[in-house]
């Protein structure tokens, strides 16, 4: 089996420094800590998904997709076959594990009041950027399997955080 998910780091701007979403997985045997997002249904536009599962998960809905300006697709050309392309901010991809997976990360912006718990999800709610670079720090297997790389690329390329021995540090 192979999944295609599409995923968000949720940003605003709080108490003079830049916020997240978090949440608390809450599925039996998986209670990590991750961002929201999930796997896109079939033939599902990439932006569709990731809109479905952002408010899904915490009752926010998406008004803005960083780059969304640069999305193309090829409606109109044969109504048989329709494509997509677009730019993530990044992309993973399992290499090892359970399950076999890809999927997108988009910088998001929301709106509206977060739920006390979504769609298999509890604890949704807004953490420093600071407050999750100590959380990796100490340690770092308290967030999913997936969104562990997800957060050390964010941390790193977003805010200048780097990787050393395995581990973040500024």
């Amino acid at each position: 089996m192979f999944y295609v998910n599409a995923r968000a780091f949720i940003e605003r701007e709080g108490n003079k420094t830049k916020e997240i979403i978090i949440q608390t997985r809450n599925k039996k045997n998986e209670a990590s800590l991750e961002l929201p997002g999930g796997r896109l249904e079939l033939y599902e536009p990439i932006f569709d998904g990731l809109k479905r599962e952002v408010y899904e998960e915490t009752g926010l809905t998406v008004i803005e997709i960083e780059n969304s300006n640069k999305r193309m697709d090829t409606r109109g050309i044969n109504p048989d076959f329709e494509v997509e392309c677009l730019e993530p901010y990044c992309v993973y991809q399992t290499t090892k594990g359970p399950v076999d997976s890809i999927g997108m990360y988009f910088i998001c912006k929301v709106e509206g009041s977060l739920l006390e718990a979504g769609d298999e999800t509890t604890n949704i709610r807004w953490e420093s950027v600071e407050e999750i670079h100590k959380l990796m720090l100490e340690d770092p297997r308290q967030f999913s399997n997936v969104d562990r790389a997800g957060l050390i690329y964010y941390l790193k390329h977003r805010f200048g955080k780097h990787i050393d021995e395995g581990r973040i540090s500024t």
